[in-house]
């Protein structure tokens, strides 16, 4: 049996690519000046957010900073003119884009029967959430939903020093859960990040197939026969004591 599970949080827990669509979506369609239509813009703040997440995660700018980088190229695109000061980029970014962007959250309705049905077994697995994503912003979506009970920690690249794909991500998240990568399952949506990185480190992975490409929103990619796939978070717990035999 496994010792740790380990959960994505974003596409995995809770439905991020819905929520930034639906937050930046409607305020592109409320944008009188918009330089492109709502589709392509919806597209473009995307791909920024993206690329400059990427430049977080690499060290090479703040969490803050991230969100300005994206605000300083797709302004111009909606019509409207680009702060020069960062505390007004920041407002700008709280007032018109996360406070939407919150009320889009959504947890998958696969979750809470997954997580119920996984603490029920005696003796575990103990549950941890490891996310690239902000600490304070990640803790705020579980306990929206009722979920930050369920598991021992959120472990974010703050705590870790390192981002998943990076094996040292999942070797620091085996450390802080004192538990051996050989007893430990990782479980997301991601492909490469998620699953075939847990595997280079020596951890089970466990591929979340939600039928979506979290990246572009196509058909989701091809996978190795060898990949262990689940459809829906409920089939995991049937599915751990042969992962893990």
């Amino acid at each position: 049996m496994a010792d740790v599970v380990f959960f994505d949080l974003d596409g995995t827990l809770v439905d991020h690519r819905r929520a930034v669509l639906e937050a930046i979506g409607r305020i592109v369609r409320e944008a009188p000046n918009a330089a492109a239509p709502p589709d392509e813009l919806v597209a473009l703040w995307w791909t920024l957010e993206g690329r400059h997440m990427r430049e977080y995660l690499a060290g090479r700018c703040s969490f803050a900073e991230h969100h300005r980088r994206r605000l300083r190229s797709f302004l111009p695109m909606l019509g409207e003119p680009v702060p020069e000061s960062p505390g007004l980029l920041d407002a700008w970014f709280a007032e018109r884009y996360l406070t939407l962007f919150e009320k889009s959250w959504r947890s998958y309705p696969d979750v809470r029967p997954c997580l119920d049905a996984l603490k029920r077994r005696s003796g575990g697995p103990r549950l941890a959430v490891l996310t690239n994503g902000d600490p304070d912003q990640q803790r705020g979506k579980l306990a929206r939903f009722g979920l930050l009970d369920y598991f021992e920690a959120v472990l974010t690249p703050a705590e870790l020093g390192a981002a998943k794909p990076d094996p040292d991500a999942f070797a620091a998240a085996c450390r802080r859960m004192r538990t051996d990568p050989a007893q430990a399952v990782n479980v997301g949506d991601m492909l490469e990040s998620d699953v075939n990185a847990a595997a280079l480190a020596g951890l089970t992975g466990v591929w979340l197939d939600r039928g979506v490409d979290f990246v572009t929103g196509g058909p989701p990619p091809a996978a190795d026969e060898a990949v262990l796939r689940i459809e829906r978070l409920t089939d995991l717990p049937g599915r751990l004591p042969r992962m893990t035999a």
